[in-house]
């Protein structure tokens, strides 16, 4: 078992074939581990991030995930892995054939929902860990969290899904689709550069913010108090310096093979229906969602609660928007709380 709290990095051992057929010669997962394994061995909460975060949850989930927060590393192993395809450590559209040292960029394989999770239960097998006491994840990291708890039933004692989906939706699909093509039209895309897609990414991350926030959010925040304002609104300089940061931190090729990811999330896939994949599941389950949230409405974790055996809804009454899974913690952690009251009361 590695040091806790240091960023890590494991190399499968064999190549990865992916869903699409392709193969991965080489895949490194990188991750992070916070606090220890008790002497049972049944304290680990594995976290699973979503699209443009990386494995340091500490930094981006404070109030729920750190010292004196509901998973603190004083009583809990709290594990988080970078997912495929990303450019934060883990094998990506960034990362040089061991073979040929060829950076692939736009040419990197199709990646899916079913593919990182492949990559994760690698990392977990050799972690050693034979049972999992919390799975949780939001958004893209709930896809992830809900298709390996259909995989492996038997693993997961409990499964928190915070504003996510059985199926990616058309309406999400368009929004990334529509993302994509902003990043498609930046001339510098196809030129295979690390920089190459940046403005495009700078648009695509405009748009995003969109389906993260909401009409009340920009309203409360973004509304101009001088009324002799003809241009330079701040909602305009607000779209223009988040896409500005994601630029400086994330790449439009990971961006682009992510997104694609998302679009493929379909745990009935294969599998017969929707409902049949989910009636796998035996983990105690909690499913979150976000009155405000147009990117995954809560008719998508209704459905969820409504195929997954006796699993319990908690609606996050919130005008954050679908980012209301990473900004409002005290309201997680009361339905955390009164989860694992609930559960073991049975």
């Amino acid at each position: 078992m590695p040091e806790p709290d240091e960023p890590h990095l494991f190399r499968l051992p064999r190549p990865l074939r992916l869903e699409s057929g392709a193969m991965l010669p080489r895949v490194e997962v990188a991750y992070h581990t916070y606090g220890r394994l008790n002497a049972a061995r049944d304290n680990v909460v594995w976290v699973c991030h979503a699209l443009t975060a990386n494995a340091d949850v500490l930094s981006w989930w404070p109030g729920l995930v750190g010292p004196g927060c509901h998973f603190d590393p004083a009583d809990w192993f709290i594990v988080c892995a970078n997912v495929l395809g990303s450019c934060y450590g883990t094998t990506g559209p960034l990362t040089p054939d061991p073979l040929t040292e060829q950076v692939a960029y736009h040419e990197f394989p199709l990646l899916t929902i079913r593919d990182m999770v492949a990559a994760h239960e690698a990392l977990r097998e050799h972690l050693a860990l034979s049972s999992i006491h919390t799975l949780i994840g939001g958004s893209l990291g709930g896809q992830q969290a809900v298709e390996w708890a259909v995989q492996r039933p038997e693993l997961f004692e409990n499964l928190v899904l915070l504003a996510t989906n059985a199926r990616h939706s058309a309406w999400g699909i368009a929004f990334n689709e529509a993302q994509r093509l902003a990043i498609f039209a930046d001339p510098s895309y196809p030129s295979a550069t690390p920089e190459g897609g940046a403005e495009g990414l700078r648009a695509a991350r405009a748009m995003a913010l969109l389906s993260y926030r909401s009409h009340q959010a920009y309203g409360q925040t973004q509304t101009d108090t001088d009324d002799t304002k003809l241009t330079n609104y701040l909602a305009s300089s607000y779209q223009r310096y988040q896409g500005d940061k994601l630029v400086n931190r994330f790449n439009a090729y990971s961006y682009v093979t992510l997104s694609r990811a998302m679009d493929s999330h379909h745990v009935g896939r294969g599998r017969g229906s929707v409902k049949a994949a989910l009636d796998r599941i035996r983990a105690r389950t909690l499913v979150i969602g976000i009155t405000s949230d147009v990117l995954f409405p809560t008719s998508e974790q209704q459905l969820l609660v409504r195929h997954i055996r006796g699993a319990m809804y908690a609606e996050m009454d919130s005008h954050y928007g679908h980012d209301g899974f990473l900004i409002e913690t005290a309201q997680i952690t009361h339905f955390l709380d009164r989860f694992y009251v609930q559960s073991y009361a049975h």
